[in-house]
């Protein structure tokens, strides 16, 4: 029961996150975006308990730019393409793929994963007991 206490409770903020962060930037979002936000801090989470934290910082934000970029991708495909729901297009950025995904933004979801894992690590910690992270950069 814990765990699954865990799991929710990172979903839940992670989806608050990023979907508060939409509203104040875009101006709107989507419901969607609350799920993958959620989606997203639970596994810079687990991320870091697979490593035991120990990994350094860059390969953490590395990991977690890759699943989030995947999962914008995936998301994106089901809700713009499949369902024609049109909640973000990408097509006039640079170095986009379908109009999904495209690199100024995955640099910007990296500033947010960096903060998202030492959120996530510290919260696990102070409010659920878990191993104590130990963040260094190299």
């Amino acid at each position: 029961m814990k765990k699954l206490s865990e799991y929710l409770f990172l979903w839940t903020l992670g989806g608050v996150i990023y979907y508060s962060l939409e509203m104040i930037f875009r101006g709107f979002s989507h419901w969607s975006m609350f799920l993958l936000g959620g989606f997203c801090l639970v596994f810079f989470a687990q991320q870091g308990i697979w490593t035991g934290w120990r990994a350094p910082l860059w390969k953490q934000v590395g990991w977690s730019v890759l699943f989030v970029t995947s999962c914008e991708f995936i998301t994106g495909i089901f809700v713009n393409k499949i369902m024609g729901w049109n909640v973000w297009d990408y097509t006039d950025q640079p170095f986009q793929i379908l109009g999904q995904v495209c690199l100024p933004f995955t640099i910007i979801f990296s500033g947010l994963c960096a903060a998202g894992i030492l959120l996530s690590g510290y919260l696990l910690h102070f409010l659920y007991g878990e191993k104590r992270p130990e963040f260094h950069v190299l």
